[in-house]
């Protein structure tokens, strides 16, 4: 089956999807981004998520281009259409098409909008998750305002693919002090050599991830005790467990950081446990 893709108001093949060339998302990275964990055909963390895209509009000054009503009946429609059982939809919106200049375009230009959705294997991201992953590190040069879902990830993408030159799943990035900032699209958390679980609060430079923002919950439900405070790598790397989260990874176990090996080198009850009670809430309140 094709897939197929929403652009601008229209359902089209998703290999004959397109936007303008001087679409701002395309010449300035002027645009910003969702992503949703798809169980059972029923978006997970979908509040979180639909509150988050309104504040990276809002603190970008894009207009928002349908009411959540419209927004949710085409998230849905576009799974609908792609058949998707479990997997993603992405929501992309930008500051619209116009002529090419750096400043924002004239008052009523539209935002555009471009939506898909594909099947991920829940099979093989369980298996991953039962062995482990490798994480490396690398220095963080983001911008200031990571707070912001941003489609500006280049510096995502030199971290990601560091990740890969070095057979590595995920990259941790690290600021000026030593300290671990997140994931290049994930949080990072860990359970450090007495036993705190820990990961980066988000008064610093990181996104505040909806993955995160349940687990938090689920934490204070099951009555584990988080320090939101951030580490080092060196902390990382003597830590009992470490692992990560997003929409597409859940809470993935990580069992080398750097190419040292994470407590016995393979996942740790804790985020084995975590990611069970992840995935449960999240087939649970989907919608």
């Amino acid at each position: 089956m094709s897939r197929v893709a929403y652009v601008n108001g229209q359902y089209v093949p998703h290999g004959q999807a397109s936007v303008h060339i001087e679409d701002r998302g395309f010449q300035f990275a002027d645009g910003v981004y969702e992503v949703w964990s798809v169980f059972d055909g029923r978006m997970a963390d979908f509040d979180g998520h639909m509150t988050r895209l309104h504040r990276s509009l809002n603190e970008l000054r894009i207009a928002i281009p349908m009411s959540r009503e419209a927004l949710t009946a085409v998230l849905r429609e576009t799974i609908r259409r792609n058949r998707v059982k479990d997997g993603i939809v992405y929501l992309q919106v930008t500051r619209g098409t116009s002529r090419r200049d750096h400043p924002f375009p004239p008052e009523g230009t539209p935002p555009s909008v471009v939506i898909t959705s594909k099947s991920i294997s829940p099979m093989k991201s369980d298996a991953t998750a039962a062995n482990g992953v490798a994480v490396v590190t690398t220095p963080d040069i983001r911008w200031g305002r990571c707070d912001i879902k941003t489609v500006g990830l280049l510096a995502n993408v030199l971290a990601k693919q560091h990740a890969r030159d070095r057979g590595a799943y995920e990259c941790w990035m690290v600021d000026d002090m030593g300290l671990v900032t997140e994931g290049s699209s994930t949080n990072a958390w860990i359970i450090d050599e007495h036993g705190k679980l820990r990961t980066r609060d988000t008064q610093a430079n990181i996104l505040k991830g909806c993955t995160r923002t349940t687990l938090l919950d689920i934490l204070k439900e099951e009555g584990i005790e988080l320090e939101e405070r951030a580490f080092t790598v060196e902390e990382a790397q003597r830590a009992k467990e470490a692992f990560f989260t997003a929409a597409g990874a859940f809470v993935m176990p990580a069992v080398s950081i750097d190419g040292v090996k994470i407590g016995d080198g393979k996942p740790g009850p804790v985020a084995t446990r975590l990611r069970e009670l992840y995935i449960e809430r999240g087939t649970r309140d989907a919608i």
